[in-house]
């Protein structure tokens, strides 16, 4: 996998004549095709064979063309309130560190993905060998310095929501932190969690040796390629070579349970959760270094930057 696309690089490197900035683009140009010939090359051999096409289930069709379908992700958008009145009040002062999730929707790619269509099913039971998108009653989340991972929601009632998001509030009502969602109805398929991992690691190995010779054009190379995967697999003009919108769901979800876990691992260290946004941003304060270690590797983080809550900025 790695050697696929070190080859891409050097060829489009040196019919630019060397010019990186022309190679740059070029590359970006064709990533999602790159991308589709790395991904068929890493399912020779696979155990599954994984359907490209599948009929699409109601739930995932789009209501209107350039609307959405009904499926929540989970997206992030929490800080904690009581924290930042008390600051506001000026009874409080925190010193906040923003900490960057580094290439989050390629780590998000290792996650269990339906492998042919999704079936129908009714009734409470969750099968872990299957994975898909289920209506689910959230239950209550009871606890208020940590945000669910159901996100932003506000809404009340029974929603749709992918595996991963499904998984994390069977797992934190197994932790105590919300009570347990009740499963109503589910379309899924038999999974795996391994469909895109040659894949991913093959990414994975190219962008750490990129990042080591400050080889910028091979880094974004390869942010382009598995953002653009996960940004056309479902519906996109740009990809004619797969449909499954389950796996954009799936995996754009995955991203933000990893974030989630993220926070979960900081507060049970002692830290303070003060805010988490979008795929990759968590704020919290206390001494971060001895929880996560510091760098752009994917098992790192980056600090983005710092501000105090309650002072004067």
């Amino acid at each position: 996998m790695p050697d696929l696309v070190r080859e891409r690089v050097a060829v489009a490197v040196a019919e630019a004549g060397g010019d990186v900035d022309v190679a740059r683009a070029v590359l970006i140009k064709r990533a999602v095709p790159d991308v589709m010939a790395l991904f068929a090359a890493s399912r020779v051999g696979g155990r599954y064979e994984h359907s490209e096409f599948p009929p699409t289930a109601g739930i995932l069709q789009k209501r209107r063309q350039k609307g959405a379908d009904e499926i929540w992700e989970g997206r992030p958008k929490w800080r904690a309130d009581d924290l930042h009145r008390a600051a506001r009040a000026g009874h409080i002062t925190v010193d906040v560190t923003v900490l960057d999730m580094n290439a989050a929707y390629l780590a998000a790619l290792k996650t269990w993905l339906p492998i042919g269509k999704l079936t129908h099913s009714q009734g409470d039971q969750h099968d872990p060998k299957r994975s898909g998108v289920h209506l689910v009653d959230p239950g209550e989340w009871t606890t208020p310095d940590l945000p669910s991972p159901l996100g932003s929601r506000q809404e009340p009632g029974p929603l749709w929501i992918t595996e991963p998001t499904l998984r994390a509030l069977i797992r934190c009502a197994g932790m105590g932190l919300c009570t347990p969602p009740r499963i109503l109805e589910s379309w899924t398929s038999g999974a795996s969690e391994g469909l895109l991992e040659k894949m991913r690691r093959g990414l994975v190995t190219v962008r750490d040796e990129a990042i080591a010779h400050n080889d910028e054009v091979t880094t974004e190379y390869v942010k382009s390629m598995y953002s653009k995967f996960v940004s056309t697999i479902g519906e996109s003009a740009a990809n004619r070579e797969i449909r499954r919108p389950d796996w954009m769901h799936i995996i754009r979800s995955q991203a933000f349970v990893n974030l989630w876990l993220k926070a979960y691992k900081a507060h049970k260290a002692g830290l303070t959760v003060v805010q988490m946004s979008g795929t990759d941003e968590l704020h919290v304060s206390g001494n971060w270094q001895e929880i996560f270690p510091e760098g752009r590797g994917l098992s790192q983080v980056k600090a983005k930057n710092t501000y105090t809550l309650g002072g004067n900025e």
